[in-house]
């Protein structure tokens, strides 16, 4: 096996740019390509990690990843692609990445897209590569923590997980900031989401089953809801062999009703609609209000994760609790929101880069050694609790 790899980031933006950093870190890389469709982007992501690394070991690239010709140049000579571009291209970058046998992971963001980048496991395997969707903070992360304390059990029975991206020091009206595409903010809001209750796949309306959580100072009482998207395909993976598989959204106290509030007005319908002489669509006048409002570039957030699995170890009932909870990196300017994707992803990519994760195509929770995850995240400086608690 090769000891240097050299890796492609499709996407030079905050999240692209930390696992361009991770990469020429932590990844053995001989190269890091940081590939835009805009060339300055590209250039200024490069000429900030190589200062951070100190040595040039990521090149800019001029790639447009909705263009086959464009990306087949990009990909020559690749060991493994990490996508950060929308979601909505990564079925394509797929089908590419498996004729030109180069493995890949990806951001995700959409779990139909997901479902059928798995479709390509049979031909991944003739290729002797790995597709891995959906490999971020959540899912990704989240998916790796939550299969992690399974295994801290013989038989796992219920799965919690709260996650949540939120700022260190709130400030009103919302108490929160957005650190990633308002897009996809809203996408998790207004689309339900997929558990397992009693055994078998239940889809969840979002914004419902409010609850409240506390954390250690400073962070204290939060509330947690159904948001979609975050348990990936683990429902389909468990149904059947888990009773419970679940998790909510983490904000601080008073989010949930002002954002309840927009979803029961309609505010996130994406069906145009006649104002006078004009056709608004309603998603879209919220992104144009609602973004000014939580974005505040002076300050810094906090990522949380954690996770309880309920089952049995050793005969006896047992609880193993798994968590996170990471913060604004001063020494480096990146995010904990782009320490737990850009970073959670691009462990992701050394993997398969090194032969480490199974050849074929499917979900983290197959794809991804979950031990070997969470000890590579500890390596990084990214702080796991954990505890087994009998009963």
């Amino acid at each position: 096996m090769k000891d240097r790899f050299t890796y492609l980031v499709l996407g030079a933006g905050r999240q692209g740019s930390a696992a361009a950093y991770d990469m020429a870190r932590w990844g053995e890389a001989e190269r890091v390509l940081v590939a835009d469709q805009d060339a300055d982007t590209a250039q200024s992501c490069v000429e900030r990690v190589n200062k951070l690394i100190g040595r040039q070991v990521v090149l800019p690239l001029k790639v447009d990843a909705s263009k086959r010709a464009s990306l087949t140049t990009a990909l020559k000579g690749v060991d493994a692609c990490l996508s950060a571009v929308p979601y909505y291209l990564n079925l394509e970058i797929t089908r590419l990445a498996v004729e030109q046998g180069v493995s890949v992971c990806d951001l995700g963001g959409n779990i139909d897209i997901a479902r059928q980048q798995h479709g390509f496991d049979e031909s991944a395997r003739a290729a002797g590569i790995s597709i891995i969707p959906n490999c971020g903070q959540v899912p990704g992360m989240g998916t790796s923590l939550m299969v992690y304390a399974m295994e801290m059990l013989d038989e796992p029975v219920d799965v919690f997980m709260w996650d949540g991206g939120n700022p260190q020091k709130p400030q009103p009206p919302f108490n929160y900031l957005l650190t990633f595409h308002i897009a996809g903010l809203t996408n998790e809001y207004a689309e339900p989401a997929i558990f397992i209750r009693d055994w078998k796949i239940t889809q969840m309306d979002p914004l419902c089953e409010v609850e409240h959580v506390a954390f250690p100072p400073p962070i204290g009482k939060m509330e947690a809801f159904v948001a979609g998207g975050g348990t990936d395909t683990m429902p389909w993976t468990y149904e059947g062999k888990l009773r419970t598989l679940q998790n909510l959204t983490l904000r601080y106290p008073g989010h949930y009703a002002q954002l309840k509030a927009y979803y029961d007005l309609g505010l996130w319908d994406t069906n145009p609609m006649q104002i006078g002489d004009q056709q608004v669509v309603p998603r879209e006048v919220f992104h144009a209000l609602f973004e000014p409002k939580v974005l505040y570039p002076e300050d810094k957030d906090l990522v949380i994760v954690r996770v309880r699995a309920l089952g049995k170890k050793d005969g006896r009932q047992a609880e193993a609790f798994v968590q996170v909870i990471d913060y604004f990196d001063d020494a480096t300017g990146f995010s904990a929101m782009e320490r737990g994707t850009g970073w959670s992803a691009a462990i992701v990519a050394h993997m398969m880069a090194r032969h480490e994760t199974p050849r074929g195509a499917g979900g983290v929770e197959k794809m991804v050694p979950a031990k070997p995850f969470v000890e590579a995240l500890k390596a990084r400086g990214i702080p796991v609790e954990e505890h087994l608690t009998l009963g």
